[in-house]
C-alpha cells in the first residue's frame, strides 16, 4: 500500500514538472482524491508562487501558494473580500445575497457582529465543561472497537466522536446526530459524473432531511429563549434573529456543521495516516503523552483539512509581483502554505515536537480565523490520549477513500485493525 502511494506521488511529480505552467490547474479535484496534490504546489512555490489559471471549470483564478503571501491576503479583508455577493469563500462559489450567507461569507461590520453571537460557546468558560464529556464519550467509543478485526476508522471513531460533539453544541436530537456529518459530506461533494450525486438537484434532495430538522429547531428555539447551545444563541440574538433571517440562519448552521465536523474529524483520521508513515512518532507519544501538546497542532498542519479559502479582489493590487485586477478570484491554498519550507523548517516531514507547532495556516489567519480552533485541538488531544492508553498500534490495512472535494481535504473511509 505504501509502495502504491509512493508510485503515485512519483508519477504526479514527473507530470507536474513536465506540464507547462500555463496549463497548471491545481484546483482539479483529482489531485485531492488521489492525494497527489503536493508536487503541483511544490513547483508553484518554487517557480510561480502567485499563479494565474486562465481557464477551468471554476473559471479563471489566482493561486496563492506561499505562507507569507497567504498571510498577506488573509489579513487584508478590505482588498480581499469574503462577501458572498462578490463570490464567497470557496473556488466553486458564485454570487449569493448577503442575507442568505453565513458570517464567514460576510465582510465587516456584518461579519464581526454575527461571529460575536456564537463566540461564547468557544470561550474558556464555554468549553470548561466539555473536556470531561469529550473524554467520556471518546472512551466509550474506543472501548467498543473490535481487537484484531478490520473496521472503518472514519465511521467508528472520527465520525462518531465529532457527530456526538456537534449534536451537543447544537443541542440536536442525539439519535439523529449522524445527519450532521452526512450533510457535511453532501455539502462538500461536487455533483457530477464521478460523484454519488450526478446533479445539484440530487444533492439538494439528499440534504432535505437536514434542512427540515433545522427549520423545526429554529422555530422551537425562538419560542423558548434562554438556551446556551449554538442554535439558541443564533435564535435569541437580535443580530441573527431578525425577521427574514431564516436563510442566513441556515447559512450559519451549514458553516458550523462543516467547520465543527471537518477540522477535527479529518485530523483524527489524518493523524492515523501520519503514524503509518512515521511509526516512531506513535511510539514516542505512547512513551510520553505530554508530547501531544505539540503533536496536535502538527497533526492539524500536516492534514490541513481546509485545503483552500477564496477571496475576491475589491480593487487592483500588486501581490508578489503580479497584477491582480478588481473582481479577480484569489485562492489561498492553505495546504501549500503549510508545506512552505521557507517558513516552516522541514515542512515535508511530520515532526511531533516542533519548536513552533502552531506556526501553520490550517485555521486561517486574520478576522476569519476558525472560531472553534481551541475546541478542535482539545477534541483531537483527548481522543489521541485515550487511544494511546489503550492500543499498542492501529494498523491501516487498506487504502482510504478520500472526499471528492478540493475545499476540504478529508476521508470517507479508512480500513484499520487494532493490534494490542
Amino acid at each position: 500500500m505504501a509502495d502504491d502511494a509512493s508510485a503515485l506521488i512519483s508519477a504526479a511529480r514527473a507530470q507536474a514538472y513536465a506540464t507547462p505552467l500555463n496549463r497548471f490547474h491545481v484546483a482539479d479535484v483529482s489531485h485531492f482524491t488521489s492525494d497527489t496534490w503536493a508536487p503541483w504546489f511544490e513547483r508553484l512555490r518554487q517557480e510561480d508562487p502567485i499563479h494565474y489559471c486562465a481557464d477551468s471549470e471554476f473559471g479563471p483564478y489566482w493561486s496563492v501558494t506561499r505562507f507569507q503571501d497567504i498571510v498577506a491576503v488573509d489579513s487584508n479583508h478590505e482588498v480581499f473580500s469574503s462577501s458572498s455577493e462578490r463570490g464567497g469563500i470557496a473556488i466553486q462559489d458564485g454570487y449569493q445575497p448577503n442575507n442568505l450567507s453565513s458570517f464567514i461569507g460576510l465582510d465587516p461590520p456584518d461579519h464581526d457582529a454575527q461571529r460575536r453571537v456564537v463566540t461564547p460557546m468557544f470561550s474558556t468558560i464555554g468549553m470548561a465543561g466539555l473536556e470531561p464529556l469529550i473524554r467520556s464519550r471518546a472512551a466509550a467509543i474506543l472501548d467498543e472497537l473490535p481487537i484484531g478485526e478490520t473496521f472503518d476508522f472514519v465511521d467508528r471513531v472520527s465520525v462518531e466522536l465529532t457527530s456526538q460533539m456537534l449534536a451537543t453544541l447544537f443541542d440536536f436530537p442525539f439519535e439523529q446526530r449522524r445527519l450532521l456529518p452526512q450533510a457535511s459530506d453532501i455539502i462538500l461533494t461536487e455533483a457530477g459524473e464521478n460523484s454519488v450525486y450526478k446533479t445539484d438537484q440530487e444533492r439538494q434532495a439528499a440534504l432535505t432531511p437536514y434542512f427540515q430538522q433545522f427549520v423545526e429547531l429554529w422555530e422551537a428555539r425562538k419560542a423558548a429563549p434562554g438556551g446556551t447551545d449554538l442554535l439558541s444563541l443564533l435564535a435569541s440574538d437580535p443580530v441573527t434573529r431578525k425577521d427574514g433571517q431564516m436563510f442566513g440562519y441556515m447559512g450559519n448552521v451549514v458553516l458550523l456543521t462543516v467547520a465543527g465536523s471537518d477540522t477535527t474529524r479529518h485530523s483524527i483520521t489524518g493523524a492515523l495516516m501520519a503514524f503509518q508513515d512515521y511509526p516512531d512518532a506513535y511510539d514516542r507519544l505512547r512513551a510520553d503523552p505530554a508530547l501531544l501538546e505539540s503533536a496536535v497542532p502538527e497533526i492539524i498542519r500536516w492534514q490541513s483539512p481546509v485545503a483552500h479559502m477564496r477571496r475576491t479582489a475589491t480593487r487592483d493590487i500588486e501581490l508578489g509581483g503580479k497584477q491582480i485586477k478588481q473582481g479577480d478570484k484569489v485562492i489561498m491554498w492553505y495546504i501549500s502554505g503549510n508545506r512552505d519550507g521557507d517558513v516552516i523548517a522541514d515542512a515535508d516531514r511530520f515532526i511531533i515536537d516542533r519548536e513552533r507547532p502552531r506556526q501553520h495556516l490550517a485555521f486561517g489567519f486574520g478576522i476569519h480565523r476558525c472560531v472553534g480552533n481551541r475546541l478542535a485541538e482539545m477534541q483531537l488531544k483527548v481522543v489521541w490520549e485515550e487511544i494511546l492508553k489503550r492500543f499498542k498500534r492501529i494498523e491501516v490495512v487498506g487504502a482510504p477513500r478520500r472526499l471528492n472535494s478540493n475545499f476540504v481535504k478529508g476521508y470517507e473511509t479508512l480500513p484499520v485493525r487494532i493490534v494490542g
